[in-house]
């Protein structure tokens, strides 16, 4: 199959990876509702058509942070991503440079942040704050020497939120021979994957937090250290600690309240992304898209606003740049496209938003994405 949309990407994704991984992709936090809701949200919303205007030109392009993107569109950090594709962070990352947009490279990434950077852009760079604060020094420290031109502070992650299709599938809570019986039948029943990932994907570790976790043999032994040590003492204050070692735009990412909006501009952060960790922490809130104009409203003129979650195609991109956002950041749509066959397919992906984009723009009469306003949206429909 050719795929067409992101729900194609995710079904190849579906058939190529074991079971575990691809649920890990797939699945958000107990029962899911917030999960629904980021996607229905955006479905409900309805484009204004316009038409009889002169679509010859469109500009696509935004400045941000420094910065100068061919879309408004963005990888979002995805864990683990070394295991859906061989170096599978490295192959988003150059798919992202390819089309001209900003690769988000995960704390929790198999490859490190040496690597991604030597493979091409210096990506932006994720950071949740642990209990160990040298280590996360010294993390800050690596990111700015690559050049990283952005660090993005994950505040909605002080614990894990419980994913029951990871505990069903064995990716979380399994141990032992079972454990190990599950790994190896996963293998044997996706055998592209398994020549993939074992003949060019490894090492399979978690490369910028290798040297926290030397006890550790397995990725999921990697997470567990690390949902041990997610620090629950983090409040604003601890932005002027990751001030004194890095310099550049911070982007602090897992805000839904206008207030904490607030709060982020007077800790004095320079964007901010509009998240509900794609409904895979707190179930039962409200999605990203809803969420947005009220923070877009408080806080859009003081730094940047940025969303992600339930992202499906370049048209919900213009809903969001409608509703306040300068961009918009896709993780499981990027994640979906690596696991169906790597690098290529995200760039096809990327490549896919690009032209459902603008055929928004001009069935709206929106010729220059960075003026998107609410005008472009149907208040009746």
């Amino acid at each position: 199959m050719r795929a067409a949309s992101v729900s194609d990407y995710r079904e190849l994704a579906r058939r190529r990876l074991p079971n575990i991984f691809f649920e890990y992709i797939d699945g958000g936090s107990y029962a899911e509702t917030t999960l629904a809701r980021n996607v229905a949200d955006i479905e409900a919303i309805a484009l204004r058509q316009r038409v009889m205007r002169d679509m010859s030109k469109l500009d696509m392009s935004i400045e941000t942070l420094g910065q100068k993107l061919a879309m408004p569109v963005g990888l979002a950090p995805v864990g683990m991503a070394g295991m859906y594709a061989s170096r599978g962070e490295v192959q988003a990352a150059r798919a992202a440079a390819e089309v001209g947009v900003p690769f988000c490279l995960s704390t929790v990434g198999v490859c490190s942040v040496e690597e991604v950077a030597k493979a091409g852009v210096p990506p932006w760079f994720q950071l949740y704050m642990l209990k160990d604060r040298g280590y996360m020094k010294s993390l800050i420290e690596r990111a700015k020497a690559l050049g990283c031109p952005v660090l993005v502070f994950t505040v909605d992650l002080p614990t894990p939120g419980s994913r029951y299709r990871d505990i069903r599938s064995g990716f979380t809570g399994s141990s032992g021979l079972s454990g190990a019986l599950n790994t190896a039948w996963d293998g044997i029943t996706h055998p592209a994957w398994t020549w993939d990932l074992f003949t060019r994907g490894r090492p399979h570790t978690l490369g910028s937090v290798v040297g926290a976790v030397t006890e550790s043999r397995r990725v999921t032994d990697f997470l567990s250290w690390i949902a041990r040590n997610f620090d629950r003492s983090v409040t604003w204050a601890d932005l002027d600690w990751v001030r004194e070692t890095w310099d550049g735009p911070i982007v602090v990412k897992g805000v839904l309240d206008p207030q904490d909006a607030r709060d982020a501009v007077k800790a004095g952060a320079q964007g901010l992304v509009v998240s509900n960790h794609g409904g895979r922490q707190l179930d039962g809130v409200r999605s990203s898209i809803s969420a947005l104009p009220a923070i877009a409203d408080a806080v859009g003129g003081d730094l940047e606003v940025y969303m992600d979650g339930g992202i499906r195609s370049g048209l919900d991109v213009l809903k969001a740049l409608a509703l306040g956002a300068k961009a918009c950041f896709v993780g499981r749509a990027w994640a979906y496209a690596l696991g169906a066959g790597g690098q290529t397919q995200v760039a096809r992906m990327l490549g896919t938003l690009r032209a459902e984009l603008a055929v928004a723009m001009i069935l709206t009469g929106c010729a220059t994405v960075s003026e998107a306003g609410r005008e472009l949206l149907d208040r009746d429909g």
